[in-house]
Order: structure tokens, then C-alpha cells, then sequence
């Protein structure tokens, strides 16, 4: 507990003034000690006050330069970048619209035509941009409808996104693009991606069930019946829950 002094106190006996000496011997000390820290702050503060402000500067201009950066550079790029997008775009819709030219749209919707860029060309020249992550993959979907498979998995696995279902589709395509070239484990490994990443009705069905197909080939049929079920359960009214009692017979 603290002691304090009252004004005009006067110690009563010797051991009081013994005890009354060695508090404000106590309390000399402490502020001698703050007194000597305080005046090696001060020291240390002027012998290196250039290095503090020079710290200071670099900061705030650290600070401004990202905020020009991104009011100047990064925000008018994202614009250009997205306009960009807009045609090589149009040119893959159009191809999954029209089987009998699908392969040439495909080709122009990545490479690009008539002095516009396609999804390749955004991927290098808008670098770090959402357009040029979406570019990716679209130009990994372009090349999986191409049956070019590795270059698919290699654009596809550049794009991210926290969306739950575009991030899905992104990591079952990838899956797909195993399964066409016969590495079904990695496949499989995708589809797992795919069904984690968010649940929704209409990716989580879809991979389930190519998981499942995927694990009774690799022969896990206790894996595929775990994926079968879960469409039962959670997704009866999806297309996939449609012959799901023959094939979690199959597996069991």
C-alpha cells in the first residue's frame, strides 16, 4: 500500500525518522533513475534524430507513393485492362455457342484479332490486374474445350478467386483436365478442391459426382460411396441424385 506524507508530520520516535529517512531515500532514487533514463532518451533521440526523421520520411513517402500508385497507375490500368476483356470474350461465348467454328473463336479468343488483345495477350500486359486473373481462366477453359489439357491446368491454376462458384469451377476443371490425361489421383485430388472450396447447389453436386465416379475407378469404393451419399442427403434434387441409389449399390 502506498504511504504518503502529511503535511507537517513529525516522526514520533527514532524509528519512525529512521523509516521516514529510507522512504524519501527510496523515492529520491527513483526519480534520480527516471531523471538519468530521461536524459539517455534525450541523448539517444538528438545524437540520432537524422536516422528517426529519415525513418519518418520514407514512411510517409512510402505511404504517398502507394496512394498515387494506385489513384494514377493501378486504377486507370484495371480500367484498360478491363476493357480489353470485353472482346476476347464475346469471341469464346461465341464459341461455345457455334460447335462448327468453336476451335477458330477458341483461337481468337485467346490470341486475339483485328488489332484486340485475347486472353493471353491481358495475361501479359495486365499483369496483377482482376481482368488478367479472370483471363486466366477463361484462357485455361479455351484451352480445356481445345482438348490441350496441360496448358489448361497451367492457365487454371494461375486464377484465384474466393467466389464459390467460380473458384469451384476453376479447381474442377483443373480436375477434368487430369482426368483426360489419365491422372486420376490428381484428379480426384481437384475435385476435393473443387467441393471444399464452397458449397452450393450447383458445383457441389456436380463435383461430388465426378469424385465419386473418379474413386470407384481408382477402386475406393467406400471413398465414392461417402461422395454418393453425400448428394443423397444434402442435394436429392439435384441432377446428379438421379440414379445415386444404383451407384451407391454399386460401391457398397
Amino acid at each position: 500500500m502506498a504511504t504518503y506524507k502529511k503535511r507537517g508530520f513529525k516522526p514520533k520516535n527514532k524509528e519512525e525518522e529512521i523509516a521516514l529517512d529510507e522512504q524519501n531515500s527510496t523515492t529520491a532514487e527513483v526519480f534520480s533513475t527516471l531523471d538519468e533514463s530521461a536524459s539517455k532518451t534525450e541523448a539517444w533521440v538528438s545524437k540520432n534524430q537524422n536516422y528517426i526523421l529519415g525513418v519518418i520520411v520514407a514512411v510517409a513517402v512510402g505511404i504517398l507513393g502507394y496512394l498515387a500508385y494506385n489513384q494514377f497507375i493501378q486504377k486507370p490500368k484495371e480500367a484498360s485492362a478491363a476493357n480489353e476483356l470485353y472482346y476476347p470474350q464475346q469471341y469464346f461465348e461465341q464459341a461455345m455457342a457455334n460447335e462448327t467454328a468453336k476451335d477458330s473463336l477458341l483461337n481468337l479468343s485467346l490470341n486475339g484479332a483485328e488489332g484486340k488483345y485475347g486472353f493471353l495477350d491481358i495475361i501479359e500486359e495486365y499483369s496483377g490486374t482482376k481482368a488478367a486473373n479472370l483471363a486466366s481462366y477463361s484462357a485455361g477453359m479455351a484451352y480445356l474445350n481445345q482438348q490441350n489439357y496441360q496448358e489448361a491446368i497451367a492457365y487454371l491454376e494461375q486464377f484465384s478467386s474466393d467466389d464459390a462458384i467460380l473458384g469451384a469451377l476453376a479447381k474442377g476443371a483443373i480436375g477434368d483436365a487430369f482426368s483426360q490425361l489419365d491422372q486420376n489421383e490428381d484428379a480426384l485430388d481437384y475435385y476435393d478442391k473443387a467441393i471444399a472450396h464452397g458449397t452450393n447447389d450447383f458445383t457441389t453436386p456436380k463435383y461430388l459426382y465426378k469424385a465419386g465416379i473418379i474413386a470407384m475407378e481408382l477402386g475406393y469404393n467406400e471413398r465414392a460411396a461417402t461422395y454418393f451419399e453425400r448428394i443423397k442427403e444434402e442435394f436429392p434434387t439435384a441432377q446428379q441424385a438421379n440414379n445415386i441409389d444404383a451407384l451407391i449399390g454399386s460401391v457398397n
